[in-house]
């Protein structure tokens, strides 16, 4: 059997129906149609602007709040002496020795910064690396990729 686009329809029980509201007392949703008894609610468009009451003046007493709150991550800092102490000659230095060697708390974007000497051959990867953070690495025999 072929699909023709006049014998498709959905799956039972994919679309449900709305319950039909005030079709006389003999549906059981008749007379005040669900709404409940009298008042501003049970009123045709009676909803509306029962928010602004009440909120108004929590809206104006809450602090407003200024300025900009960027999404983008910032990198981490470490400074070339914290790597100085705590890795060996030649060893290669990515995110994951970093977070094994708890340097840093969760692998993300990270920076490598000038801060202090550096006398150990290393091998960076996968990490951003200050100007003159990259010229001690290299004057010392040290690889940034």
């Amino acid at each position: 059997m072929s699909t023709i686009i006049h014998k498709l329809k959905p799956n039972s029980g994919a679309r449900k129906k709305s319950k039909r509201v005030g079709r006389g007392n003999a549906s059981g949703k008749g007379t005040t149609a669900a709404r409940g008894t009298k008042g501003q609610r049970a009123r045709t468009g009676g909803r509306n602007r029962l928010k602004q009451k009440g909120w108004r003046s929590l809206l104006l007493s809450a602090p407003k709040l200024r300025g900009f709150k960027s999404f983008k991550l910032r990198p981490e800092a470490i400074n070339l002496d914290k790597i100085q102490a705590i890795f060996k000659d030649g060893e290669k230095i990515n995110p994951q020795t970093l977070l094994e060697k708890k340097l840093i708390k969760k692998i993300g974007p990270i920076k490598i910064l000038n801060g202090g000497d550096l006398k150990k051959k290393l091998e960076i990867s996968g990490c951003q690396v200050s100007k003159l953070a990259k010229q001690k690495i290299e004057a010392v025999g040290g690889k940034v990729i």
